[in-house]
């Protein structure tokens, strides 16, 4: 009786616990996918020699800055971003796609 119970508390409607990535929820797949895309822009930024190093560097630590943000924000909310924190990283990745576009085009 006691194992039912215990069950049922620590069970979440979409299966993902504490710290554990809900690959459906549609805030995370959006910023994944901006993540994802920013990084393609990088490397091809680097590929076309567009990019140079220092420029590169500075991308991709702003990018980790990014993805760090986004997992203490899911691992506070059992996998899930709130709308706040969603455009809280979407903001940081505005800034970065416009560095992006900057420094390919000098």
């Amino acid at each position: 009786m006691f194992v039912g119970s215990a069950i049922a508390q620590t069970t979440t409607t979409s299966g993902a616990g504490a710290g554990v990535v809900d690959p459906g929820h549609p805030r995370v797949n959006q910023v994944n996918g901006r993540e994802a895309n920013q990084q393609s822009r990088i490397a091809n930024g680097v590929k076309n020699g567009s990019l140079s190093p220092k420029q590169t560097s500075n991308l991709e630590n702003r990018e980790a800055s990014v993805q760090n943000r986004e997992k203490r924000d899911m691992a506070a909310h059992n996998g899930h971003l709130t709308k706040a924190e969603q455009n809280g990283i979407n903001r940081q990745q505005n800034r970065i796609s416009k560095s992006i576009y900057k420094d390919k085009h000098k």
